[in-house]
């Protein structure tokens, strides 16, 4: 089953609610824009790639909401819807680039009708498209890890990230399928546990061999000689860091310290090689999600209600503590000024 894909009969997109794993399996159908920001604001739908697919359905959910007066009232209308979209989640950069795919191609269409077909057409174009990178990073990917290997992950970036496979995941799954016997540590990753909630129900679905430990047993798990290569994901990639879950860059760190690989594996459409770090905006999620163990009853509080609360949900980590990025095009080595534009071409 995918993550994320367009219901022809219903006219709506439907996810897998990522809130209700691992209770249980729900699919939330979106028969409006406020109803897919709405669950990408609280990560019913998450991870970069999956955001990519949520941002170009939710841009052809657009031109299916209501009559239209003419083909400029409709542009208008698909415009703001888009704006609304994009102002759901600042630092994952695909988001971005779903929604402008699909919003060029309603903005050069002759009406109302062609625009409708287009639109559906190119968003269902962006959903095959990352399956397919995801299959061939898992490929290109595979050849890093050894029979045997113990792979460290961190957050969640498998197939609930993306439409379907996985990045990080994926690379683990298509060495797996390889005939590999790979066994993965998830670490929990606070303080929405994606790691323990997510990582760990995918790879037990798949019978892949799963240790959850909590995010401050890296260090003590790799210093113990644990751990053969780390494999995360990233949701932004500039030419000077590598944005990802908050958490990610102490495990870099801690990776460097013990002469551990750290790689990123992540597409081509997560790298925006034109920006800095200091031109991303990181975003701060609310304070619930520190001081509630369930944020959706808010019944337990463990921590004082009253409590200043700091909770960005993304870190930087420099690219001099990056082995590889596995990409689509391929294994990408430093020095990553000269190789990221030469393999992908940008």
């Amino acid at each position: 089953m995918r993550t994320i894909f367009w219901d022809e009969d219903e006219k709506c997109i439907k996810l897998i609610d990522q809130t209700k794993l691992p209770d249980k399996l729900e699919v939330l159908c979106c028969k409006n824009v406020e109803t897919l920001a709405d669950a990408i604001k609280r990560l019913a739908i998450r991870g970069a790639p999956a955001l990519e697919a949520a941002g170009a359905y939710g841009v052809a959910l657009a031109c299916f909401e209501r009559d239209f007066l003419d083909v400029e009232d409709f542009k208008k209308h698909v415009e703001i819807r888009a704006k609304q979209l994009a102002s759901t989640r600042p630092t994952a950069v695909n988001l971005f680039y779903g929604i402008d795919r699909v919003l060029k191609i309603i903005l050069n269409a002759k009406d109302v009708d062609e625009a409708k077909n287009l639109a559906l057409k190119e968003a269902e174009k962006i959903a095959e498209e990352d399956i397919m990178r995801n299959k061939a990073m898992g490929k290109h990917g595979a050849r890093l890890l050894k029979d045997g290997d113990v792979v460290l992950t961190y957050c969640n970036t498998g197939r609930l990230a993306t439409v379907d496979w996985g990045t990080a995941l994926g690379v683990i799954r298509s060495a797996v399928e390889e005939g590999k016997k790979i066994s993965v540590v998830a670490c929990e990753t606070r303080p929405l546990n994606q790691g323990s909630r997510l990582t760990c129900w995918e790879l037990m679905q798949d019978n892949i061999d799963v240790t959850l430990i909590t995010d401050s047993m890296a260090g003590y798990v790799m210093r113990k000689k644990k751990i053969d290569c780390v494999i995360v994901g990233a949701d932004r990639i500039v030419k000077d860091a590598v944005f990802n879950k908050i958490g990610t860059y102490s495990i870099a760190i801690l990776a460097k310290e013990h002469g551990i690989p750290f790689y990123v594996a992540a597409p081509s459409t997560t790298f925006d090689w034109n920006k800095c770090e200091e031109d991303v905006v990181v975003e701060e999620r609310s304070r619930e999600e520190l001081i509630y163990c369930n944020i959706k009853c808010m019944k337990t509080l463990i921590a004082p209600e009253n409590v200043r609360v700091y909770n960005p949900a993304f870190d930087a980590t420099p690219l001099k503590y990056v082995s590889a990025f596995i990409t689509e095009k391929g294994i990408i080595r430093p020095p990553y000024s000269e190789n990221v534009k030469k393999i992908l071409e940008i």
